[in-house]
C-alpha cells in the first residue's frame, strides 16, 4: 500500500528558507509525477510545484524564482526548496505522487497527509 510521508515544515520569519520532503514507499512500480500542493486558510487547494518524469517541472507564478522542487528517483522521494519566504505561503503543504504499483495496474494519484509551513514574525 502505497504511502507519501511529508517532513520539513514549521515556523519561519519572512525572507526565510525551509525544505520540505516526502518520501514514497510501499508497493511502487513507477512513478510518473511528484509535487506540491498547498491550501491556505479559506483557500482552495493550489498547485506549487510539479516534477514530471521525463524533466519537466512546473511552478504556481507566485513561487517562480523562490521554490525549487527536486527529486531523488533512487529513493522515490521530491523535495521543496523554499526560499524568501512570505507570510502568503503559510499554508499546509501536500505531497502529491502519481504512482502504479504493477506494470499492469493504471497510475493511481496519492495524497499525504500534509504539513503545516506558517510564514510570520
Amino acid at each position: 500500500q502505497v504511502q507519501l510521508v511529508e517532513s520539513g515544515g514549521g515556523l519561519v520569519q519572512p525572507g526565510g528558507s525551509l525544505r520540505l520532503s516526502c518520501a514514497a514507499s510501499g508497493g511502487i512500480f513507477s512513478i510518473n509525477a511528484m509535487g506540491w500542493y498547498r491550501q491556505g486558510p479559506g483557500k482552495e487547494r493550489e498547485l506549487v510545484a510539479v516534477d514530471i518524469s521525463g524533466g519537466t517541472t512546473k511552478y504556481a507564478d507566485s513561487v517562480k524564482g523562490r521554490f525549487t522542487i527536486s527529486r531523488d528517483n533512487a529513493k522515490n522521494e521530491v523535495h521543496l526548496q523554499m526560499n524568501s519566504l512570505k507570510p502568503e505561503d503559510s499554508a499546509v503543504y501536500y505531497c502529491n505522487a502519481v504512482i502504479r504499483s504493477s506494470r499492469n495496474s493504471p497510475y493511481m494519484t496519492y495524497w499525504g497527509t500534509g504539513t503545516l509551513v506558517t510564514v510570520s514574525s
